[in-house]
């Protein structure tokens, strides 16, 4: 199941966004001198503030778009994360991934050389070698089956629409959110699964309220988060989710790998 966008349409309004929050693409604002420098470690950017605080998060980026590539750069390391590295494909991604160990990799799913699911099959790789680096997988379009096969891998992971790079203060949320041990899936995708939920499924025994609950839940929103949209209490979100994760016969674990298990059930249930 696929909903696709033009990926140029998407990509020049990222580029257009960067450009208003002030983070200028490689060779635009005074950059064209600064070399393509995947492949390679990049310079920390972070903040002083940021780094008084608390320590960045270090990141390494890949896609084959340099021009977004160094836009996000710009836009993650003037919010206080530590672009540590940059690729181009995924041969690229996992040599830099092995060699900087850094705390999330945000990657774009289709790179050189077939443009198909390339980075995707790096965060495969990447979850297995190195199961504490949180991984982030940008795509133009929804693709079910991709997204699934991701999330499947537990938390630190992340599947996002390249057009939700354009509300920047959400996009660095999420990042900061993935980074910390969230899963979180784009909105579009959850909408997408919802649409295609098979007749029975497990979810037929959660309540409408249950139901939009757990759909929030697996856009990655905390109790909070979840008692602002709905307007509730977060006591009365908490008896929800309690109720969701006995309904849905999940084993007794860690409070936040059951609610990774919870969206598992919602994202199958198609």
């Amino acid at each position: 199941m696929v909903s696709q966008w033009p990926r140029h349409g998407i990509d020049d309004s990222i580029r257009f966004v960067l450009r208003r929050t002030g983070a200028e693409p490689w060779g635009l604002a005074g950059r064209q001198g600064r070399a393509d420098n995947r492949c390679v470690p990049t310079p920390s950017g972070r903040t002083e503030t940021a780094a008084a605080n608390r320590p960045a998060s270090r990141v390494v980026l890949a896609d084959d778009d340099v021009l977004l590539r160094e836009g996000l750069a710009s836009l993650l390391e003037s919010s206080g994360f530590d672009v540590v590295g940059q690729a181009g494909d995924g041969i690229e991604l996992l040599a830099l991934v092995r060699s900087t160990r850094p705390d999330v990799a945000i990657v774009d799913i289709r790179m050189p050389p077939a443009h198909t699911t390339e980075g995707l099959d790096a965060a495969r790789v990447i979850r297995e070698e190195l199961p504490d680096t949180a991984i982030i997988v940008l795509s133009a379009h929804v693709e079910v089956d991709e997204a699934m096969d991701l999330l499947a891998g537990g938390e630190r992971l992340g599947y996002l629409l390249k057009s939700r790079v354009t509300d920047v203060a959400d996009f660095i949320d999420t990042v900061e959110r993935i980074t910390a041990g969230a899963a979180v899936v784009d909105p579009s995708l959850v909408r997408e699964l919802v649409v295609a939920r098979r007749r029975h499924d497990p979810l037929d025994d959660l309540s409408p309220r249950e139901r939009e609950v757990l759909g929030l839940m697996a856009e990655g929103a905390s109790n909070v988060g979840i008692a602002e949209r709905i307007f509730v209490s977060e006591g009365t979100v908490e008896k929800h989710v309690r109720s969701i994760l006995g309904k849905l016969d999940l084993p007794e674990s860690h409070a936040d790998h059951r609610r990774v298990l919870a969206v598992l059930k919602f994202l199958e249930a198609r």
